[in-house]
């Protein structure tokens, strides 16, 4: 260890006793990160929001990751979006960030993120299960999934018993069959009940404006447009002003505590999305999903999922084919339908070309060797999943 480093630790010892002693606060703060580029109003509106939430909460401690800016907050540098995400990553997985609030992340099929909002009847707080990512290619296989999700964030914040609701999307009575079996099966699950008089747990738009249920499932896409709409409908849809963000995202498995935010996100809910990641780390959601993932598959999950799915895979590709040798993928393309994902990705492997499969805020996109993207997109043209050659993300 250099000198620096040495004089570097000391002085961070002794700044923390400071700071122990002048707000009373002794241990480990938390420590969220967040990307300060990508914003549609700027690096300033993050960086404030990012102030704000540190200045309301002294247990926590908020590192900017972007370009150099004038706050007293610790900074990371980082000159371009994609710098930032690997320095966020990287941090992550270092401990030296807890959690991590960033714009336009890609996360793996299979992770989809819980949102928060504040529903204008009653000014109660409600989980929006999901807002973004995909739990599944498969409607129904990925409603439930996403009810799981919900369970687990509302238990990491402190909501031990969560009452669940199913919007009554397509699918929604499949979605409630599943649940249901799992319930019987050993998982317990809090079923709400309408506030109209025929009740259910089938929730209709009465129960999303007074959140009736702590977790409302739904499909992604009707969770994303939901999510923007509790956000800044006080606004005209530009400036997002009220509830948390699109959250956390959560899969079995998946233990990098990143929380999206819309490009559009305002100060208030830059701010607020802090504070939730911060409270889900404190709140040690990878060890609560961990153990909700357990219980839910003792009572057959991916079992009853398997079952979901079995008589609706028609047209895929069938064939085993091996995936070559794994390398960096840095480069996506976009526009192929959720539905055909995986048998593009099949596709790519049987061709020579390594991929995965991922979802961005816009939609599901490949992820290939940014060498290789041009190969990859002829192929997939060629094959019928893409239209064109503008699908370069």
């Amino acid at each position: 260890m250099t000198d620096n480093n040495v004089k570097s630790m000391v002085g961070k010892v002794f700044n923390d006793i400071a700071d122990a002693l002048e707000t009373g606060q002794f241990g480990r703060k938390i420590r969220v990160g967040i990307t300060t580029l990508g914003s549609e109003h700027g690096v300033e509106n993050v960086v404030k929001g990012a102030e704000i939430a540190q200045e309301r909460d002294s247990n926590i401690e908020v590192v900017l990751i972007g370009p150099k800016v004038d706050s007293s907050l610790t900074q990371v540098v980082a000159k371009t979006e994609d710098e930032g995400y690997k320095k966020m990553e990287e941090l992550l997985d270092n401990n030296e960030i807890d959690s991590a609030v960033t714009m336009h992340y890609s996360f793996p099929i299979g992770v989809s993120t819980v949102g928060r909002v504040i529903t204008p009847g009653k000014g109660k707080e409600m989980f929006i299960a999901t807002t973004t990512g995909t739990s599944s290619p498969h409607r129904v296989e990925a409603m439930v999934m996403n009810g799981i999700y919900g369970i687990i964030t509302a238990k990491a914040m402190g909501i031990d018993n969560p009452t669940v609701g199913i919007l009554n999307v397509d699918g929604a009575i499949q979605v409630e069959r599943a649940l249901k079996e799992l319930d019987k099966n050993g998982y317990k699950i809090n079923f709400t009940e309408s506030l109209r008089a025929d009740g259910g747990c089938v929730m209709r738009g009465n129960d999303l404006l007074s959140g009736v249920p702590d977790v409302m499932i739904t499909d992604t896409l009707t969770g994303n447009i939901l999510i923007k709409m509790f956000s800044s409908y006080t606004t005209g849809g530009n400036y997002e002003s009220l509830g948390y963000g699109y959250g956390p995202g959560i899969g079995e498995g998946y233990e990098r505590t990143i929380l999206i935010l819309s490009r559009a996100s305002g100060v208030p809910v830059v701010a607020n999305a802090i504070s939730y990641g911060a409270s889900l780390s404190k709140g040690n959601i990878n060890e609560v999903a961990k153990e909700e993932f357990k219980k839910v598959n003792s009572a057959g999950f991916k079992e009853m999922l398997e079952g979901i799915t079995k008589d609706s895979k028609k047209g895929t590709v069938d064939e085993e084919i091996i995936p070559p040798e794994k390398e960096t993928v840095t480069g996506t393309i976009s526009g192929i339908d959720i539905m055909e994902l995986e048998d593009a990705v099949k596709v790519l492997w049987k061709n020579g070309i390594y991929a995965e499969s991922g979802m961005g805020c816009t939609g599901p996109v490949l992820m290939v060797n940014e060498g290789k993207v041009e190969n990859a997109i002829s192929i997939l043209a060629k094959e019928g999943y893409i239209s064109n050659e503008s699908n370069i993300c």
